[in-house]
């Protein structure tokens, strides 16, 4: 009986939907809920009356609970995106975009949906780094600032304002480098070499300039920071070549200078693996997974917590015999 009164109000309200008497439609939805709360298009009509009204609040809500009456009805997840879409709740829209698609993955509304709020998030991304590099271009920090628009650039490759704001940058970042590649003194230069070295795929001819960045940065202690630098992307290009004991020790002598060094850690705890000496490897990733949180950085934090779970089957499977 409660059923066929709550299709009675239904239907009124959906009389009333017809006519835009949508404060109407809510109250006779409203009474067919009272009746059989397990319906859930009554929850979806409703909602649609309150989209229609410009109460979002209200129309998510009940977005949710046509979700939740009847996890397989698409336009639940629809009515539900709608509105959190106009109330700017962009990740809870591709959340429930997601569900949706998980469900029906080629509805063509949920889809169109999907690609409109990646365009949305993807222009806010492209706005803040434009932010960020505008404070970085007041500074005069010409690096800073060409990282982040290149950065911005991929992301938002359609955008011509960005893509004259990147050349006119790039000009002063070129100007500039240049500038303080000329201002380098010998042990500096050998460094810069072999970065460039690295980034060309020269990891030979790297460790060549490296190694002489390092011998001349160890007559003098002002260079330290930079004999760390050098001997941990001279780890780096041996790391490349498969050579794991020197890249042991470059690390080592890293940590030796700063105990805490999350790249030497991890980059050492690598070697280790690769030569398997898997316990000193592990005994490196426990020592980043310990760090305070979030000084590790989220991708150290994800390699070594992949590391350590792999890193103890094996000595398990060691201890057993069974590898």
């Amino acid at each position: 009986m409660s059923k066929q009164a709550a299709e009675k109000f239904k239907a009124q309200g959906n009389a009333c939907f017809k006519n835009k008497d949508y404060r109407g439609a809510i109250g006779f939805y409203g009474q067919a809920i009272d009746k059989d709360p397990t319906n859930h298009t009554f929850f979806s009509n409703r909602s649609a009356c309150y989209m229609a009204l410009d109460d979002y609040e209200n129309a998510a809500e009940d977005g949710k609970s046509c979700i939740q009456a009847n996890k397989n009805f698409i336009k639940g997840y629809f009515r539900l995106a709608t509105a959190l879409e106009k109330l700017e709740r962009h990740s809870e829209v591709t959340d429930t975009l997601k569900m949706g698609l998980a469900i029906e993955p080629q509805n063509k509304d949920l889809l169109n949906m999907e690609n409109r709020i990646k365009n949305i998030l993807r222009e806010a991304k492209s706005a803040k780094l434009q932010e960020q590099a505008a404070t970085y271009e007041a500074a005069g920090d010409w690096v800073k600032c060409y990282q982040i628009l290149e950065s911005a650039r991929k992301i938002d490759a359609g955008n011509q304002r960005l893509q004259a704001k990147f050349a006119e940058i790039r000009t002063k970042y070129e100007r500039s480098e240049k500038q303080r590649v000329s201002n380098l003194d010998r042990t500096e230069a050998f460094k810069e070499q072999g970065d460039g070295k690295y980034k060309d795929g020269m990891f030979e001819e790297a460790i060549e300039f490296y190694s002489k960045c390092i011998e001349s940065a160890k007559k003098k202690s002002k260079y330290q920071d930079l004999l760390i630098k050098a001997l941990g992307n001279r780890a780096a290009c041996y790391k490349q070549l498969s050579n794991f004991d020197e890249t042991i020790a470059d690390c080592t002598t890293v940590l030796e200078f700063d105990q805490n060094n999350v790249k030497a850690l991890i980059r050492r705890a690598q070697a280790f693996e690769a030569v398997e000496r898997y316990k000193l490897a592990l005994a490196d990733v426990k020592t980043v997974l310990y760090m305070p949180a979030g000084s590790q950085g989220q991708q150290n934090l994800k390699t070594c917590m992949q590391m350590q779970g792999r890193l103890q089957m094996v000595i398990e499977k060691l201890k057993s015999g069974n590898y």
